[in-house]
């Protein structure tokens, strides 16, 4: 009889201690925005970047990410609606908006190209999260060659880890765009600017002025680039001014990322004076070219591994290539005359 007590009051002081425990913690995935692009109710002609980070995601779980205008636009375009988490990361483009969206879904889900509600979580979609879009006065920008150019103001791991200061770009009375490293708190600086629209297939052209004064730790790349684009190496074409750090070698280069494929880089060197850097983009075909005035200095056409056409849009950029075993010591400055596309 007393062991029977005993045992009965030992459970029900098991059961109270069960009952006080705390409820377990939500296993539901959620989404938290890190950069948010300015509001733009107009804004369909433009893109900028988005990024966001997700707890509790699956393997081979996606983003899809939404703008509003009017209606909900799946971003960054009908044919490309998936972001790739990196990590817990996505980072990704979209047009601009009054409002942005992302929804962690599973790898069979097909999100519909406009929507007047946002689908709730359910089915194929793991979480939604929205955001209105940033009342905070975007990024500086600029106006060259008639085009609207976005001044970078984060650093990048673009040879290295390289800052970025918005004074390093401006346009003087001409209409020449100026790109500079300069030290800022004993640091180098450095500069890119990047079209806030994407052009597509067509030919791009870069007028510049003498380049060939570059220190070799210095690196000036006029290329394409796409961060939807992850999965064709973000799109990146260019042609990339800079002797990686060596002085005895060649100065330039046309290259189709990746660049450790040796078949998609060839390098030459650049003389000194103005030239004109060009490449025309077809599918499945980039052909580039140096000239100044009539006279061809180099060109090459590649037909392997060429990206196809996303949201990727031209971009200027001069750095610091920090692997170089003598490093910058004067700083940089490069003047581009011209920019000009043609479909």
């Amino acid at each position: 009889m007393g062991g029977t007590r005993r045992r009965t009051v030992l459970g029900t002081a098991v059961t109270l201690l069960i009952g006080c425990r705390p409820p377990p913690a939500s296993t539901q995935p959620s989404i938290q925005f890190i950069r948010v692009p300015q509001a733009d109710e107009g804004g369909r002609e433009k893109h900028d970047i988005i990024q966001g980070r997700v707890s509790g995601a699956r393997p081979g779980q996606q983003i899809v990410l939404y703008s509003k205008s009017g209606v909900w636009w799946v971003q960054p375009l009908v044919d490309h609606p998936f972001t790739k988490l990196t990590g817990s990361i996505f980072t990704g483009a979209t047009h601009l908006g009054t409002e942005y969206a992302a929804l962690l879904v599973e790898p069979a889900y097909r999100p519909p190209d406009t929507v007047k509600e946002l689908p709730v979580p359910g089915g194929g979609v793991a979480a939604v999260a929205t955001v209105k879009g940033s009342s905070a006065p975007p990024s500086k920008s600029i106006t060259f060659s008639g085009y609207e150019w976005r001044v970078r103001d984060a650093p990048s791991n673009r040879g290295g880890r390289n800052d970025y200061d918005p004074g390093n770009a401006w346009t003087d009375a001409g209409g020449a765009l100026h790109l500079r490293i300069a030290k800022a708190s004993d640091k180098w600086t450095c500069a890119e600017v990047s079209l806030t629209r994407s052009l597509g297939y067509g030919t791009y052209s870069f007028v510049v002025r003498d380049t060939s004064h570059l220190e070799p730790a210095a690196a000036f790349v006029m290329f394409t680039y796409d961060y939807a684009g992850a999965d064709e190496n973000y799109h990146e074409m260019a042609v990339e001014i800079s002797r990686w750090g060596d002085p005895a070698s060649k100065n330039a280069q046309y290259v189709i990322q990746p660049f450790y494929v040796p078949t998609n880089v060839v390098r030459f060197d650049e003389p000194a004076g103005p030239l004109t850097h060009s490449f025309r983009w077809e599918p499945g075909r980039v052909s580039f070219k140096t000239t100044r005035g009539s006279k061809v200095i180099f060109e090459r056409v590649f037909t392997s591994g060429i990206p196809s056409h996303g949201i990727e849009s031209p971009r200027m950029c001069l750095y610091v290539f920090h692997k170089a075993p003598i490093p910058l010591e004067n700083g940089a400055e490069v003047v581009i005359d011209k920019f000009e596309y043609l479909p």
